[in-house]
């Protein structure tokens, strides 16, 4: 599993980039309204008035797998996997949307999330690229661990890469 983090100003630029591609699925979400891509942004917008002095409020992180993880990465899996991922990375108390893509060959979702959280308190950035170096390491062992108790089984557990 590889994330790919990015800051932003502009909530309605970043849900018309994730929401835009053929197929784009909403997997899961928090704090939301989903009707349209105006209501996603507004709900977004809304929150990020509870601190707006912060210059960047929009968090993206787009989380990509392993080709050969395709079939075996459901919507459901993939969101399970997502959330682990923004625990360990500290994202949390806050709204979010994880959009899955299938525009290329490599299964991958986008998480757009406030960085204001419900609380009105930034989620910091500091050190973020090496929180998702870890993050990313930890999940990848995890899940080798996992697909390695099983060796006996035609099945294997996706391997993040």
């Amino acid at each position: 599993m590889i994330g790919k983090i990015k800051k932003g100003k502009s909530f309605g630029g970043c849900i018309r980039y994730v929401m835009g591609k053929d197929n784009a699925t909403i997997i899961d979400s928090d704090g939301v309204l989903l009707e349209n891509i105006r209501e996603i942004t507004d709900s977004f917008n809304y929150q990020r008035e509870l601190n707006p002095k912060i210059k960047q409020p929009v968090g993206h992180i787009a989380l990509s797998f392993k080709p050969e993880d395709k079939a075996l990465l459901t919507d459901e899996f993939m969101a399970k996997i997502a959330r682990e991922y923004m625990e360990l990375m500290g994202i949390k108390n806050t709204q979010f949307i994880l959009v899955r893509h299938h525009n290329t060959d490599n299964p991958h979702c986008h998480l757009v999330y406030n960085r204001i959280g419900y609380d009105g308190k930034v989620i910091s950035s500091q050190s973020d690229y090496k929180r998702n170096e870890i993050a990313t390491k930890l999940l990848k062992d995890k899940y080798q661990s996992a697909s390695s108790l099983s060796p006996s089984t035609s099945t294997r557990t996706v391997l993040p890469m």
